[in-house]
């Protein structure tokens, strides 16, 4: 698609054709005045940027300067503190100013990072219980009233359902 302004110089006005896919990057950057189309590509090239470190600090989003990354375990987190001043350095490189002057980690928790990539783990297969060959021979010898006897009838209703 193609689309036709005025441009204006230093001469006078001067009429040109521009091709859409070249206007509209700069049309949408004067749009943007608080910067999220920058962070939005900072999001999306998280992987690239960080490398290996990309999935022990993953993009949560930002608290005015502050960039908050989450980690899987308090242990990895503990560690990435000392990665701040890289990861800084990176970011705002790419950025193309300093945007963000401290990083702070959270954990994780079931959140969905800003990077796109949602890392679930497999899934754990249900464990098949195995009946055992005695099940049912301590019912005279339990109090059925008592916390244990309630329990054993408890085990013992598990394999009947099945």
């Amino acid at each position: 698609m193609v689309r036709y302004y005025r441009h204006y110089t230093k001469k006078g006005r001067a009429n040109r054709v521009v091709s859409t896919r070249d206007a509209l990057p700069r049309f949408l950057d004067k749009l943007d005045t608080t910067g999220g189309m920058a962070l939005i590509r900072l999001w999306e090239a998280w992987g690239d940027l960080m490398g290996e470190m990309a999935s022990v600090a993953r993009p949560l989003g930002h608290r005015g300067r502050r960039l908050i990354l989450a980690a899987e375990d308090p242990m990895v987190m503990q560690e990435a503190q000392f990665l701040a001043p890289m990861i800084l350095e990176i970011v705002n490189g790419f950025l193309g100013q300093e945007i963000f002057d401290k990083v702070v980690f959270e954990l994780l928790n079931g959140r969905t990072p800003l990077d796109g990539a949602i890392r679930r783990e497999a899934p754990e297969p249900p464990r098949k219980l195995k009946k055992p060959e005695k099940l049912g021979g301590l019912d005279e010898d339990l109090d059925p009233d008592s916390p244990l006897g309630r329990c054993y009838r408890a085990y013992r209703r598990m394999f009947e359902e099945k």
